[in-house]
């Protein structure tokens, strides 16, 4: 799945530090935004769900995976972009369980590859020392290096 991200240009390794989570949201928008697999109206979504819902997007502490409904207008295309940001982005104050510096986002045209692509990333962040190895990436040989450890 790492080179999936690097070979379709879905790596954003960022120097923005957002001010709040809904700007990291933004950043991290941008990477599928560039692509033309979303557009605003979705992103402004996803911080919507947020707002309703609380801070579900923080899936384990240090990643997030911003998504929102297949059926959102703003969706263009199917993909998952992954934003490294340099620091980590606190979704819920005083908890460092929903802090995240890794956001993978995710769109689709349809609910069953949806569900595909989580599950698809979810085996991915599972693998030893993954996590921790992309929480360190601060330049494009770095996740090269993390894409050759992981044979990815």
């Amino acid at each position: 799945m790492l080179r999936y991200f690097l070979e379709n240009d879905l790596v954003n390794i960022t120097n923005k530090h957002p001010d709040n989570w809904e700007d990291a949201i933004r950043v991290s928008g941008e990477v599928l935004k560039n692509n033309g697999l979303v557009n605003d109206v979705y992103i402004e979504q996803v911080i919507s769900d947020v707002k309703q819902y609380g801070p579900y997007i923080v899936i384990v502490p240090g990643v997030a995976m911003p998504h929102s409904s297949a059926r959102n207008k703003g969706v263009l295309g199917t993909g998952i972009g992954l934003t490294i940001m340099p620091d980590k982005v606190s979704f819920e104050e005083g908890n460092p369980d929903k802090e995240a510096k890794l956001f993978f986002m995710l769109a689709a045209k349809d609910s069953d590859t949806h569900v595909k692509n989580i599950a698809s990333l979810s085996d991915m962040l599972m693998e030893d020392e993954m996590i921790d190895d992309l929480m360190t990436v601060k330049s494009m040989d770095d996740y090269k290096n993390v894409m050759k450890k992981h044979n990815m």
